[in-house]
């Protein structure tokens, strides 16, 4: 994957339509363990369930220690098969002692939701399990509607490679091998069983320099479907409408379909840009915004997406690349990576109330920044939010210096970007200060 070049800050679009309040957002996470300095899981469901809004967890496996720790919270919980339970999932024995083990010493204490056979089996190439799956599928659902546990589904999930072709959208197609064997008779079973199809899909993995902002939710020129004539502006829905285009193909396009991972890591191998903190952030809050929006997809108006994002906690026993280890909303000790909107409790999500074009909160440079990071954030803010008022003849042109301006332009773009803290970062030479800085003639 080439690196993109680096930018400096993060640009979003306004956030959670449907509400100012916290409350509106409803997001899962992906809680992964593998590490030897995170906290133990009662801390993390109390901390999740007292200072989050994070109210569905998904785990890829079932441990006991984890299903136990989130009795009685207000968070549901997706648990997982191994994919080495699944060829003794398929007999009604073996289902119905998998769930004897690990859903009924704990359901409903522990509100279990969902049951994931396995993680992304096609990818594994394993065809005894593989030939497996669909059948584990039926007999795991049967066991849990025998234990009287029928409102517990049963899916997989599945990387985007089970396309054969993705692009453009509209013309996205299962693999032929996989369709005919695997595909159709699992959304067969999704129709009857009202339980998502549930896809990975991960814009990081298809980045390139040109299509970075593309795929972090940054503003950008869009890509064309020259079948639909419809331009998409980020890559997460091109990728969730080529699924929807491969199911409606082959008579499926009413299934949900399920977001069970994405994200974005905050650091990467030495060199490669387009990887940090604030990459992360734009990310993960254009997810945000997208979800908890209600607004879809271009082939999908209006469809929700049940998401969970990719990670809890960066995970420092994870192998292969830096990346792998630092996908985290939070460290081990529970402070956030970056500021994901909406995830803490009390946060405000929509545009504040208050007076004046600062409505409380405005964005100035720290004292004995250099005069280029002043020209630079001149130059970055003014590109993405109106200037006017500081060009010669602007109501704030005077004083005609680049602290003053860089100040006007500043703020300019941390309100225009909805007036989130890290909105004015500025690579550390920014800070929000609740002092209205305008003057004279000059309102910020």
């Amino acid at each position: 994957m080439a690196p993109p070049a680096m930018l400096r800050e993060v640009g979003l679009r306004a956030l959670l339509l449907l509400s100012s309040a916290v409350a509106a957002l409803s997001i899962g996470v992906n809680y992964g363990t593998l590490g030897n300095n995170l906290p133990p899981p009662s801390q993390v469901a109390s901390f999740l369930q007292a200072k989050t809004t994070i109210d569905r967890i998904k785990i890829f496996d079932s441990n006991p220690g984890i299903i136990r720790a989130f009795a009685g919270t207000r968070i549901s919980l997706t648990i997982s098969t191994t994919n080495g339970d699944i060829p003794g999932l398929v007999s009604r024995e073996g289902a119905a002692a998998w769930v004897t083990k690990h859903v009924t010493p704990f359901f409903p204490a522990t509100n279990i939701d969902l049951i994931l056979v396995g993680n992304e089996i096609l990818l594994s190439g394993d065809k005894n399990l593989i030939v497996n799956l669909v059948p584990a599928m039926h007999s795991l659902h049967n066991a849990l509607v025998a234990a009287g546990f029928r409102r517990i589904r049963v899916s997989t999930p599945h990387f985007l490679g089970i396309l054969a072709a993705s692009e453009p959208p509209s013309a996205a197609r299962f693999r032929y091998g996989w369709e005919k064997s695997v595909l159709i008779p699992m959304l067969n079973f999704h129709r009857a069983t009202k339980s998502p199809f549930i896809v990975n899909p991960y814009p990081y993995f298809n980045y390139n320099p040109q299509t970075l902002n593309y795929a972090i939710f940054r503003k950008n020129g869009g890509i064309l479907d020259k079948y639909t004539k419809i331009r998409y502006t980020n890559m997460l829905d091109a990728q969730l409408d080529a699924i929807y285009s491969a199911m409606k193909r082959i008579g499926y396009g009413d299934v949900q379909i399920m977001i069970g991972e994405t994200g974005w890591p905050t650091q990467a191998e030495p060199g490669q840009a387009g990887v940090s903190p604030d990459y992360a952030a734009s990310y993960i809050n254009g997810l945000i915004s997208k979800v908890s929006s209600g607004r879809g997809t271009p082939l999908m108006p209006g469809r929700r997406f049940e998401t969970y994002i990719f990670a809890l906690f960066n995970e420092n026993l994870k192998p292969g690349p830096i990346a792998e280890r630092n996908w985290g909303l939070f460290r081990p000790d529970f402070s956030p990576m970056y500021n994901a909107l909406g995830i803490m409790k009390g946060q405000i999500v929509g545009r504040p109330s208050g007076t004046g074009v600062g409505g409380g909160s405005w964005c100035v440079p720290k004292a004995g920044v250099s005069t280029a990071a002043l020209q630079n954030n001149i130059n970055y803010a003014c590109s993405n939010a109106n200037c006017k008022a500081i060009q010669a003849g602007g109501s704030c042109f005077q004083p005609n210096n680049l602290q003053a301006h860089a100040a006007y332009a500043m703020n300019a773009y941390y309100q225009a970007q909805g007036r989130h803290p890290f909105t004015c970062n500025f690579a550390g030479s920014g800070f929000v200060t609740s002092r209205n800085p305008s003057h004279g003639m000059c309102k910020f």
